[in-house]
């Protein structure tokens, strides 16, 4: 069915999917400024989806653009997905890189809004070409994997797409399934990974989202903008942090977290991996150079990204085997379960991007699998073998693909590294207390990106001071995740969120200042906190689990104990505190 068009620049797109309709909206004028994490926060709350069970018609599944997406900045591309966690049941915002995110805007939409559910067990594609939506079952999809998917639907549009899908794990609404987005090259590649809301878009009936051909958007003062796009562009660029992705990818933290005695190993038993120069940046970039091929180092995840962190690994005759091989899958698929082997992870990397599965929950679901005795430590057959149970939907194949807690129950295990049932990323919180702070307290579940401190310039292994830097860490995370931008342009930033005010200025016909950024983010993280309040979240939630305080990590001899006094202050202060902080 194909709506009639709206002649407002940004427009929400409205997909019921009970009744199968779509419509398209202005943007209400209380959204006005908001975008991608801002809107799927205040939208969710709006909507009363807290009431509800994540897997109900009245949860709403949000795609939306930054509010700087679509446009010639560089690192402002991405896709936040959004929705009532089936994983955690509490509020979550999950974003990549890839093509989506500009070609939404472009489209003309800040956010589709995907509500109900279907009555019979197709799968839906919703198509926008050049701007004009559609909703039509498409059987042939039913089960295919995420790179079979791309390829079928690029028999029917053409190359020139973007995609938005789940793999098998989503359709089966197993809790550890991602959201795909296809990259330049045309991969399903990035994933927006976190909280099960592959599944949520699965619970849709909702396969893919096909969006060719697009616009462009509007500005307020396009020379302006332009000048100061170029500004920031020299001013990331200059930043050594920045310089180390640009040349060695997110894989550098390997060594760092290594040397920092918090590289989880043999599910979180240990913070340093014997086989970890194997899997390190350094190794990744020697394999690549000696093979040839197809392999890639330097590649950018999104359009006009000059960052360029992403790399495309390639197996041993040099074919493409996964773009990219990050960071987080090298912690938990790696070192977590004991695999010393860039291929052996690549293809584990690789096999869950085609299930459709969040390689962090997974890695960690194997890892407590391993811990259970269920197979052993270092044993890459076996955490294979559990990926095609996963495939063929046996017990443990269901348990692994809904992730670490799942795991832990169906083979009795109490030591695992989750909280608000979402397995932590690759950094122990005894050797880095602030994310722990981080982990413990966020809205989402333990995630690096909702407050990211390993960079903070204090002594990560003590215990003072590190509530604070958790909070401020949080507190500048949903500026970047509402505006579409990477947050590896942070760094280069270097707090001058003044380059952002004025780049929405000149986007937007309206007036924006610093303060207004900081209340964005303030709002932002008060209307998650309200929501998974009216979710039935409490402060039991906002814990680590108590092996952290109970048990050394060998390589630091230091345990979690940032007492929880504390942790329930930055709860509060976060949620309660003015919109003035001067640490953003």
């Amino acid at each position: 069915m194909i709506i009639r068009e709206v002649s407002a620049v940004d427009k929400i797109l409205k997909v019921n999917m009970t009744d199968l309709t779509v419509k398209e909206e202005p943007v209400p004028e209380r959204y006005a400024r908001l975008g991608g994490r801002a809107l799927i926060a205040r939208y969710l709350l709006d909507a009363g989806a807290a009431e509800y069970p994540a897997f109900s018609p009245e949860n709403v599944l949000l795609l939306t653009a930054g509010l700087l997406g679509g446009t010639r900045l560089t690192s402002s591309g991405r896709l936040s997905v959004g929705g009532k966690s089936p994983l955690t049941g509490g509020i979550k915002e999950a974003n990549s890189g890839g093509t989506a995110g500009a070609a939404l805007a472009k489209s003309g939409f800040r956010a589709i809004a995907v509500s109900g559910k279907p009555k019979d067990d197709r799968p839906y594609v919703l198509e926008i070409d050049q701007g004009k939506p559609a909703l039509f079952p498409l059987p042939d999809l039913k089960g295919l994997q995420t790179t079979e998917t791309v390829e079928y639907l690029k028999k029917c549009y053409g190359d020139k797409i973007s995609v938005i899908l789940i793999g098998p794990a989503g359709e089966a609404k197993l809790l550890g399934a991602c959201v795909a987005i296809t990259d330049l090259d045309g991969r399903p590649t990035r994933m927006s990974g976190r909280g099960g809301l592959g599944a949520l878009m699965g619970d849709k009936g909702l396969k893919a989202v096909v969006i060719k051909g697009s616009g462009e958007v509007e500005y307020a003062d396009a020379k302006a903008f332009t000048e100061k796009a170029r500004e920031f562009v020299k001013k990331i660029m200059a930043s050594p942090i920045t310089a180390t992705y640009t040349n060695w990818g997110t894989a550098a933290m390997v060594d760092t977290m290594n040397e920092m005695g918090g590289l989880p190993t043999r599910n979180f038993r240990h913070g340093r991996f014997e086989k970890a120069e194997a899997i390190n940046a350094y190794s990744i970039k020697e394999t690549i150079e000696r093979i040839g091929g197809e392999g890639k180092m330097v590649h950018a995840c999104m359009p006009g990204c000059v960052i360029r962190c992403s790399n495309v690994f390639p197996d041993e005759e040099g074919n493409y085997l996964v773009a990219p091989l990050e960071y987080e899958t090298i912690g938990l698929v790696g070192s977590n379960c004991g695999i010393g082997d860039l291929f052996q992870i690549a293809r584990i990397n690789r096999r869950c991007n085609e299930l459709g599965l969040d390689t962090i929950e997974t890695g960690a679901a194997i890892g407590v699998a391993m811990e259970a005795g269920e197979i052993d430590f270092g044993d890459y057959e076996g955490a294979m073998r559990l990926l095609d149970e996963v495939e063929r939907g046996t017990e443990l194949g269901k348990a692994i693909g809904n992730g670490a807690v799942a795991v832990g129950k169906l083979l009795g295990v109490t030591r695992i590294p989750a909280v608000k049932n979402q397995s932590l990323p690759a950094y122990d919180p005894r050797a880095v207390k602030g994310l722990g702070v981080t982990f413990a307290t966020s809205t989402m579940g333990a995630d690096h990106t909702a407050g990211q401190t390993v960079r903070a310039n204090v002594d990560h292994r003590s215990k003072e001071g590190q509530g604070k830097v958790s909070e401020n860490a949080q507190l500048g995370a949903p500026i970047f995740d509402s505006l579409g931008l990477c947050l590896f342009t942070g760094p280069g930033l270097a707090g001058e969120l003044e380059y952002l005010a004025d780049l929405l200025t000149y986007r937007y016909s309206t007036q924006w200042t610093v303060t207004d950024l900081k209340r964005l983010a303030r709002e932002t993280l008060k209307a998650e906190h309200e929501f998974n309040r009216r979710s039935g979240f409490t402060s039991s939630q906002n814990r680590l689990p108590q092996f952290f305080s109970q048990e050394e990590l060998p390589e630091t001899g230091t345990v979690f104990d940032v007492s929880e006094a504390e942790l329930d202050q930055v709860v509060k202060e976060i949620s309660e505190g003015d919109d003035q902080s001067e640490d953003l």
